[in-house]
């Protein structure tokens, strides 16, 4: 049965009251313990039942309740206080960001993601990267960055995950009641509705936008379930992750162009725009469209300033991980608006394409990122040189340690992770400045400050808080399930909270290896089962609706839990959100990690472990590859390379065992008189101390905001105003320089040196360049020396910039350059030649650079 109209029906909140909603519409509740305890003191349980969502609780809370707290000093005393605080942290009159950057006003930065994990409550993400999107948020909120995020607003969200009786992963959507989450609709000044609208195959579609309040940072979502598309347009904003390669452009083309649009519509036009995974990449065309539109400029023009202010940060090294579309499906929808951008089809298709000329194959999102954005970047050590690699391609001859592809490392939002037990302790050791400054290592080296019984006390409280929300977990999903009484009985009895708790709580794929551990049942049943030093572990995580294999690894751990040897000393927790997260974060001891080497970009959930005094067991992979330390926590394997997956299965899972073995499980339980494990303890201290300076999202924005966010201000600055003039020039010139190009050569390299020559010895090197119609002015020419592999290639190597002597001959122009030589060993040199122009971001502009003799060292 259809209404004739709807309209809304708020709680009648008392005016000494009116605070909570305030408190309730900003989403700084969710890691402000302050505010959340001043919700569940208004009512516990049904902070419970609503999810953690205090806009619901204020809606189906009982007025009653609502009048007494009214006239409850005590809450009021506590709301004002909460209220206070929350006034003093929006002023932000004293943030990093205006120490650091000055004072702006206006956003600066707009920040483009398909998911946002900010809060539980607010269901519109997968997993990692929604989580890490989220916590870039709050940081920046904390930091006082002039930030905006975009995405989408999923009717459904990600899917709910049970377990059938046979182990197996089920997947269940429920609906997102926008009118009860911490949103609320952006409206134009007239009162309606703000929308935006695309052109889709044969009509138009409208989303509407509304808007999540995340601290000082606003995130703005778009929606299409509105009544002006049709039912399969209303379904583009149904589900994340969900539908088909079809669905997958339009949710693309929606987060992309319109949000960038929706960002327009507001009258907001940030310098920089940050695109957070390749999802989002149609919005470097759409600010191309719109500089053209506005300056009458071409593509190549308005590509030149709209790139400048384009990063872009990539997040798997997995192939699976980047979407690609064939062609035909590209056509269907963007072939129209290819035209708007004056560019053949077969140009347009070259954007996204690895290998532009092949008309075969598909268009990738990550290769438009990486072709579009002035700066570009991997989210770990490791990560970055991974991409390097794996994108080298889109930059012939350069060699793979220089492909401009940056790292940022990862970390997390402290205030969102860290237990309230250990926030009071930090706060008493460690004052204030660790929530304020958390990138200062000198904050966390008063760690050795803390008591070690306090310190383990704090610790072993939050295992048992663990475990009996393990316990409660539990019997709920056997009750759902409709299990035997005395199996739901028996979810009372498993685990033991003194035990050494091992955790393991990710996405299911099947690279992530969740089974590792499990490869030796016998083996495995007598470490856990060992009277004296006992283990228990505790597995959960959701596989993809359409990964099998995934799902399978689940059936496994589920099946290895009814098996009597096992049922009390390993449980699967179903439905792995982020309430389940922060338990197991905060109470296990160890916090393990088996992906298969080098698939793994960064890895959060091992920072937040951290954060919380958990020690990490890691292959060392992602963000453990340049974290770990043998004093930190300890490492499976050794980085080794195998070019046999089943062959890596079978050592790191034997390495596993003995790590376990031989010093986990001994140094856990070697207890001094005093009951204390002090040597766990000391690692415990020497972790927090050495990693949580740098494994926070605080440095992480910090280090956005300083290396591209504020360079990228400049440059789009200095190529977009004055009528573009500087982004004509450098198309102009760019232009030049690849007609020139082809006539550049290296005609003869000299270099003064005898068969054998002294460390601390000069080498004097001479070029000879025929430029064509190029200056000097317009190219780098480098001197490359270094030592040589077994296999003759020069590795460790040092580019000296090589000076124009001033001589001109026949068109040829002189080089010098000379260098010290500091190691001893078997050296070899070079000369290349790359373009130059002071607004370049990179001199490795794809097809341009030139090497003596065609050499290039990998």
């Amino acid at each position: 049965m259809q209404p004739l109209a709807t309209f809304v029906v708020s709680p009648a909140i008392p005016k000494r009251l009116t605070r909570l909603r305030d408190l309730a519409y900003n989403l700084r509740w969710s890691w402000n313990h302050a505010t959340i305890e001043l919700f569940r003191r208004l009512d516990s349980d049904l902070w419970e039942t609503s999810g953690h969502n205090p806009v619901r609780m204020l809606g189906t809370i009982e007025q009653a309740q609502l009048d007494a707290a009214a006239n409850d000093d005590g809450f009021l005393s506590h709301l004002d206080g909460v209220a206070v605080h929350f006034d003093d942290y929006m002023a932000g009159q004293s943030t990093w960001f205006q120490h650091t950057h000055g004072k702006i006003e206006e956003p600066q930065i707009a920040y483009f993601c398909a998911e946002f994990g900010v809060t539980e409550c607010l269901s519109i993400f997968a997993g990692g990267l929604g989580v890490l999107a989220g916590d870039h948020l709050k940081s920046a909120s904390d930091l006082g960055v002039p930030l905006v995020g975009v995405g989408l607003l999923y009717q459904q969200g990600y899917f709910r995950q049970y377990l059938n009786e046979a182990g197996w992963q089920q997947e269940s959507y429920e609906e997102n009641d926008f009118y009860t989450l911490p949103l609320s609709l952006v409206y134009q000044p007239d009162g309606t509705p703000l929308t935006v609208e695309l052109a889709y195959p044969g009509r138009t579609v409208t989303a509407q936008l509304w808007k999540a309040q995340v601290g000082r940072v606003p995130l703005y979502l778009l929606d299409t379930n509105i009544p002006f598309n049709r039912p399969e347009d209303r379904d583009i904003t149904d589900q994340l992750y969900g539908g088909d390669l079809d669905l997958r452009i339009r949710q693309e083309i929606l987060l992309g162009i319109g949000g960038y649009r929706a960002l327009r519509a507001m009258g907001l036009e940030p310098p920089v725009c940050h695109l957070n995974e390749g999802h989002s990449a149609f919005l470097s065309l759409e600010r191309i469209r719109c500089l053209m539109e506005r300056y009458n400029v071409s593509f190549s023009q308005a590509r030149e300033a709209a790139s400048a202010g384009l990063v872009f940060t990539t997040h798997t090294p997995v192939t699976a991980g980047h979407d690609y579309f064939p062609p035909d499906l590209v056509a269907r929808y963007l072939g129209d608006y290819a035209r708007t951008l004056d560019l053949s089809w077969d140009d347009f298709l070259a954007l996204g394409r690895e290998h532009p000329n092949d008309r075969n194959a598909p268009f990738c999102m990550t290769v438009l990122a990486l072709r579009m954005a002035a700066q570009s970047n991997g989210v770990s050590r490791l990560h970055g040189k991974i991409s390097r690699r794996m994108w080298q391609g889109l930059w012939p001859d350069v060699p793979a340690a220089e492909v401009p592809i940056q790292h940022v490392t990862n970390g997390v939002h402290f205030s969102s992770w860290i237990s309230l037990e250990m926030k009071q302790l930090y706060d008493r050791y460690l004052g204030p400045r660790w929530r304020e400054e958390p990138a200062d290592e000198s904050v966390w080296q008063r760690v050795t400050h803390i008591s070690s019984e306090e310190l383990w006390r704090t610790h072993e409280r939050r295992r048992e808080r663990l475990v009996a929300f393990t316990r409660r977990r539990l019997h709920a999903q056997l009750a759902r399930r409709r299990a035997p009484f005395s199996e739901i009985q028996f979810s009372e009895e498993v685990l033991d909270s003194r035990a050494l708790t091992i955790g393991f709580a990710r996405r299911f794929a099947t690279y992530k290896r969740a089974t590792l551990l499990l490869r030796d049942p016998d083996r495995l049943a007598h470490l856990l089962n060992d009277p004296e030093r006992p283990v228990q572990i505790l597995f959960a995580g959701k596989a993809h609706p359409r990964d099998e294999p995934g799902k399978e690894l689940i059936r496994q751990i589920v099946a290895l839990t009814h098996q009597s040897t096992f049922r009390r000393r390993i449980v699967f927790l179903e439905d792995y959100d982020m309430a389940t997260a922060r338990y197991l974060v905060q109470g296990c001891d160890v916090w393990l990690n088996t992906p298969r080497r080098p698939r793994e970009a960064s890895g959060t959930s091992g920072m937040k472990a951290t954060a919380n005094g958990v020690l990490n067991l890691s292959v060392l992979d992602g963000w453990w590859d340049e974290a770990y330390r043998a004093d930190l926590g300890w490492a499976i394997g050794r980085a080794e390379d195998y070019a046999d997956p089943a062959i890596q299965d079978q050592v790191e899972a034997e390495a596993l065992y003995e790590i376990l073995e031989r010093d986990v499980i001994p140094t856990f339980y070697e207890r001094g008189a005093d009951g204390l494990p002090r040597h766990w303890i000391a690692r415990m201290k020497a972790s927090i101390g050495s990693l949580c300076h740098f494994f926070n999202t605080h440095r992480m924005v910090a280090e956005y905001a300083g290396k591209f966010y504020m360079p990228a201000v400049v440059r789009y600055g200095q190529l977009a105003t004055e009528e573009m003039a500087g982004a004509r020039a450098l198309a102009a010139w760019k232009a030049r320089l690849r007609e020139a190009w082809p006539q550049l050569k290296i005609e003869a390299v000299e270099v003064d040196a005898a068969p054998t020559v002294q460390v601390k010895d000069t080498l004097q090197a001479r070029a000879h360049v025929h430029l064509g119609p190029l200056s000097p002015d317009n190219v780098i020419v480098e001197l490359i020396v270094g030592r040589l592999d077994g296999s003759g290639k020069l590795i460790t190597v040092e580019r000296m910039p090589m000076v124009p002597t001033g001589e001109k001959s026949k068109g040829i122009v002189h080089y010098e350059a000379s260098v010290v030589l500091q190691q001893s060993g078997r050296h070899g040199y070079t000369v290349r030649v790359l373009p130059h122009h002071p607004d370049l971001p990179t001199p490795f502009l794809p097809g341009l650079i030139t090497w003596a003799d065609g050499t290039n060292p990998e």
